[in-house]
Order: structure tokens, then C-alpha cells, then sequence
């Protein structure tokens, strides 16, 4: 399991959940339930790591949760 920050969310217009990798450009999937999300999720996160691998691009280091916001 990788350790970046994933939020999830219910998409009314869409009427699924998402799941959004802020870290990882572009990462972004979508699921039925809270849980098919997620593990779509930690899919898409192994898939862009291995893309970015095969292409030599940069991989960032998870920064882990984001700081409230007041």
C-alpha cells in the first residue's frame, strides 16, 4: 500500500464515488462504493508510479495529509 494522501468523495452528478491522488498529477479514479474506489485508487497509484518509471519521470515522495485549512 502506498502512503499518498487519497480523498474521497461522492460525485452527485457522476453518482459514484471518487478518488483523487492530489500528489500524482492526474490521478483519479472512480468506483460504486467508498471501497471499490479506494481500491481502484491504490491501482491507479501503482500503475502511475510504474508509467513514470518506464518513462524516467520523476516520482514525488508521499507528503502524507495536508494541513487543515482555517
Amino acid at each position: 500500500m502506498h502512503k499518498y494522501e487519497i480523498i474521497l468523495y461522492w460525485s452527485e452528478e457522476d453518482k459514484v464515488f471518487v478518488a483523487e491522488v492530489p500528489e500524482l498529477s492526474g490521478c483519479i479514479t472512480h468506483g460504486e462504493s467508498q471501497e471499490e474506489a479506494l481500491a481502484a485508487a491504490q491501482d491507479a497509484v501503482q500503475l502511475w508510479i510504474d508509467t513514470s518509471k518506464e518513462f524516467g519521470d520523476p516520482i514525488p515522495k508521499p507528503k502524507g495529509r495536508r494541513p487543515m485549512l482555517a
